[in-house]
């Protein structure tokens, strides 16, 4: 929790003692407790700012100062005796009193402003956010013919340390993922605290020396957000990469644009009587992939003139990689498939569509899932994970280069984003994570990636790739690669 929140709950414990604990009552440092945890709800509400977890402990302290005000003018002969019926009253209000103090507590400790952990890489972190419409592509998830393709994309980039500078938010338009609580029947503020949780990035913070580096793009979930593997991202660029994410429309929850226009979730994504995917959503995947082939023409321009001068002669276009998670990690491989300029692939937890199973993939490709047993412990269903199983395989068997299989047993599907992090406990006790530590798990993931793109992109000898059952002996590895 921040500073303020648990200074409140705090006053709170205080406040409820010095109410119904005659012996605190009676002294006199006590008596303004009441007012006090009221002054610092509205101190939290104005310096931390207000989020719906909090309105229990915001609306007890209200209810606190009643009863002092209340208390302080009632006559002390009234106050002094009581009842039968009426100390029973008052016993109930004191333990009701006291279960409003932990109930109050409880919300916002299940569901935190998190703290993204800081990259092992030796790069700070520098983001920034572009707008991009594709004027030679039409919409093709709205009815007008003149709507035109368009894109938000953040970048993340190895910058200049700042200690000092403030850290870029982790979700700036909160309202972007109302169509995400939607889709799963949560209101529609359920996510409104991400804005409050802070990044490791600057925002346009100066290039670090020893570019260009290697850009690498990322395409996200369905119903997710570009935002949604930040953790990996920033692991990734600490080490060196540029990291492009690209928010699509229309596949993801929402995506709002400078204007304020709110672009949100498609429902033919989505189809809960399918068992995995509709019809609609795999027609789909190849334009989608045309959002990443639009975005290195972009990179492209940006490096050689960038009006923001943040990206000029920045990035090494020869060095370009991609990856996604769920469908994204679909996007990627049929981005990979389609785009020459894309040298590394790696794939996050899902089925190949039908044009990667047709002709397969050139690049080196890492496959980073988990083993059949944990998908059917997280219920899905039988014919989904044998689209994911043998899909995977069937195009790693014919990989004509490097190719990689890293299975993480335990794991369930929102393990491979920043998922776990929104409510570390309660998504555990939901059964909503698999059994394995989600720090492990993180771990795991971030570790196989940067020595992928290590070994794939910049050339280096990676030891992990050929010995991993040093470090990792729970992962299920496999790899080929051509005798050279």
């Amino acid at each position: 929790m921040r500073p303020l929140e648990t200074l409140l709950l705090l006053a709170s414990l205080l406040t409820w003692l010095t109410q119904f604990v005659r012996a605190l009552r009676a002294a006199s440092w006590t008596r303004a407790a009441a007012p006090i945890a009221v002054l610092i709800a509205a101190a939290q509400v104005l310096v931390e700012g207000p989020r719906w977890q909090m309105v229990p402990a915001y609306a007890l302290s209200g209810l606190f100062l009643l009863v002092w005000l209340l208390r302080g003018r009632a006559p002390a002969a009234a106050r002094g005796a009581r009842s039968p019926a009426g100390r029973i009253v008052a016993r109930a209000g004191v333990v009701l009193a006291l279960l409003g103090v932990v109930g109050s507590s409880a919300l916002p400790i299940l569901v935190p402003v998190f703290h993204l952990p800081h990259p092992t890489g030796p790069y700070a972190i520098g983001t920034v956010t572009y707008h991009w419409v594709d004027s030679a592509r039409a919409e093709v998830f709205t009815a007008d013919p003149n709507d035109r393709r368009e894109l938000m994309v953040q970048l993340w980039y190895p910058a200049r340390d700042d200690p000092a500078a403030r850290r870029a938010p982790y979700v700036e338009h909160p309202e972007a993922l109302v169509p995400l609580a939607r889709l799963f029947g949560l209101p529609k503020f359920i996510f409104g605290h991400l804005r409050y949780v802070t990044t490791n990035a600057i925002p346009s913070a100066a290039f670090a020396d020893g570019g260009p580096f290697p850009v690498l793009l990322f395409a996200h979930g369905r119903g997710g957000y570009r935002q949604h593997n930040t953790m990996l991202a920033e692991e990734l660029v600490s080490h060196g990469y540029v990291v492009a994410a690209v928010d699509e429309p229309y596949a993801a929850s929402g995506v709002v644009f400078p204007d304020g226009r709110l672009a949100p979730f498609d429902p033919r994504m989505f189809d809960p009587t399918h068992p995995g995917h509709p019809a609609f959503l795999d027609s789909i995947i190849p334009f989608l992939a045309h959002d990443f082939s639009f975005a290195l023409d972009r990179l492209a321009a940006l490096n050689q003139a960038d009006p923001a001068g943040v990206l000029r002669g920045q990035l090494d276009e020869g060095r370009a990689g991609m990856f996604g998670v769920s469908l994204g990690g679909a996007v990627t491989a049929e981005a990979c498939d389609m785009e020459p300029r894309l040298r590394a692939c790696l794939i996050m937890d899902v089925f190949m569509p039908a044009d990667v199973l047709r002709s397969g993939l050139r690049q080196p490709t890492m496959w980073i899932s988990r083993d059949a047993a944990s998908m059917r412990l997280e219920h899905w269903k039988q014919g989904d994970i044998d689209e994911t199983q043998n899909g995977m395989r069937t195009v790693f068997a014919r990989l004509p280069g490097d190719g990689y299989l890293v299975l993480v047993p335990g794991a369930f599907h929102p393990n491979f984003s920043d998922f776990p992090l929104l409510s570390p406990s309660l998504t555990r006790r939901l059964g909503l994570i698999g059994p394995i530590d989600p720090h492990r798990a993180f771990t795991i993931i971030n570790t196989f990636s940067v020595a992928f793109f290590d070994r794939s992109l910049k050339g280096r000898t990676v030891p992990l790739l050929d010995r991993p059952g040093e470090r990792f002996p729970d992962v299920l590895f496999e790899s080929r690669r051509p005798v050279r």
